[in-house]
C-alpha cells in the first residue's frame, strides 16, 4: 500500500469553517441599520405633522366660516338718525362687487332701519350690465313707495353709462363740477378678421345648427340681415334706457338731440342740462340735505368666510372639469 493511500479523506459532511467578519463589514451593517431606523422615525414624524397641519387648516376654516357666517356683514340696526349709506363702486355686472343682488340688499337693509332718515346711493362706476342696472332701479322704486324715504345718488368721479341709468331714479343727484356723467347709449364691440385672414390665406370653418348661430363670428363676414337684428335689440335696449331717465328726471331734463347720443359731461354741465341738480359730496347731503351728519354705511361687502368658499367652490369646480376632460369630456 502506497503512502497516499494511508491518508485519510476528510469527512464530507464536516461543514468549512466560516469566513470571519473584517470589524469593517459589521460598522458598515451598523451604520445601515441606524440610518434605516432613523429614517423610519423621520417618515412617522413627517406624517404626523401633515395630519397636524391638516386638521389645523381644517379648524381654520371651519371658525373662519362660523365667524363669517354668523353675521351676514349687515350693519346692527341703529336707531339714532343718520343718512344710510350704499356704494357702487366699479363695473356693475353679476360677477363684480356691484351686483344687483348685493346691492340690492343693502337698500332694503339701509330702508328698514328707521334711525335712516334718508338713503344715499354713492355711485363711482363707468357702467356694466344693463340688466344688473336694471334690477337696481326697479328695486329702488320699489323701496322709495314702500318706506316714503328720500333717496339722494351722489357721484364722485363717473356716473356713466348704466351707472347714470341707477342714478336717473334718486329723488335728487348730487355730482362734483368734475365728476363725469351721462354716457346714455348701449353699445356692442368687437373685432373683424376676415381680410386678415384672406392675406394669410387661413380658411374659416365654421359649422353651425341654425342659420344664426354664428351671429357676428369675427372670422366671418358680416351678413347685413345679421347687424340689422343686432342693431334692432340694441336700439330697445336704448330705448328702454331713454325711458328710464325721462321718467325719472321728469321736467328738470332739458333735452337736446344730444342729450341721449352716448356723449358725456361734466357735472358742471350735467347740472346745466337737468342731468343732475345740484353739486355737492356725501357729507354736503348727509349735513345739509337729510339733517343727519352721521354717516352709516349699509355696503354689503364680501367678508373672509365667503371669499374663501367662494375660492374652494371654485377650486373644486376647476377639478371636476380636469378630471372630465381627462376621461374624455370636453365642457367648454
Amino acid at each position: 500500500m502506497s503512502e497516499t493511500e494511508n491518508v485519510a479523506a476528510p469527512s464530507p459532511s464536516t461543514p468549512a469553517a466560516p469566513t470571519p467578519r473584517s470589524e469593517s463589514d459589521q460598522w458598515e451593517r451598523d451604520a445601515l441599520k441606524a440610518l434605516l431606523t432613523e429614517q423610519v422615525k423621520v417618515s412617522k414624524a413627517n406624517r404626523r405633522w401633515r395630519w397636524i397641519r391638516f386638521l389645523s387648516f381644517v379648524a381654520v376654516v371651519v371658525a373662519l366660516f362660523w365667524w363669517g357666517f354668523r353675521d351676514a356683514g349687515q350693519p346692527t340696526m341703529v336707531s339714532a338718525p343718520h343718512t344710510a349709506v350704499v356704494t357702487i363702486t366699479g363695473e356693475i355686472s353679476s360677477e363684480s362687487e356691484a351686483n344687483a343682488e348685493d346691492i340690492n340688499q343693502s337698500m332694503r337693509a339701509a330702508f328698514e332701519d328707521e334711525g335712516a332718515q334718508a338713503v344715499v346711493l354713492l355711485i363711482n362706476s363707468p357702467g356694466g350690465s344693463p340688466v344688473q342696472a336694471g334690477l337696481i332701479s326697479d328695486e329702488m322704486l320699489r323701496l322709495k313707495a314702500l318706506y316714503r324715504k328720500p333717496l339722494y345718488v351722489v357721484v364722485e368721479e363717473t356716473c356713466a353709462s348704466a351707472a347714470y341709468y341707477i342714478a336717473a331714479n334718486g329723488d335728487d343727484i348730487f355730482v362734483d363740477k368734475a365728476s363725469v356723467v351721462g354716457s346714455i347709449g348701449v353699445l356692442m364691440d368687437g373685432f373683424g378678421f376676415t381680410e386678415l385672414m384672406q392675406k394669410l390665406g387661413v380658411e374659416r370653418r365654421l359649422l353651425t345648427a341654425g342659420a344664426n348661430k354664428g351671429l357676428l363670428d369675427p372670422f366671418s363676414p358680416v351678413s347685413p340681415k345679421q347687424q340689422a337684428h343686432v342693431q334692432g335689440v340694441l336700439n330697445e335696449i336704448h330705448q328702454q334706457f331713454i325711458g328710464v331717465v325721462r321718467a325719472g328726471r321728469g321736467k328738470r331734463l332739458q333735452e337736446t338731440e344730444e342729450t341721449f347720443s352716448g356723449l358725456y359731461w361734466t357735472g358742471q354741465q350735467a347740472v346745466e342740462m337737468g342731468l343732475a341738480d345740484q353739486l355737492g359730496g356725501l357729507d354736503f347731503v348727509a349735513r345739509e340735505v337729510v339733517n343727519a351728519p352721521e354717516i352709516i354705511d349699509y355696503t354689503r361687502r364680501e367678508n373672509v368666510a365667503e371669499r374663501l368658499a367662494r375660492q374652494f367652490g371654485a377650486a373644486i369646480g376647476e377639478g371636476a372639469i380636469k378630471a372630465l376632460n381627462s376621461n374624455g369630456f370636453k365642457l367648454q
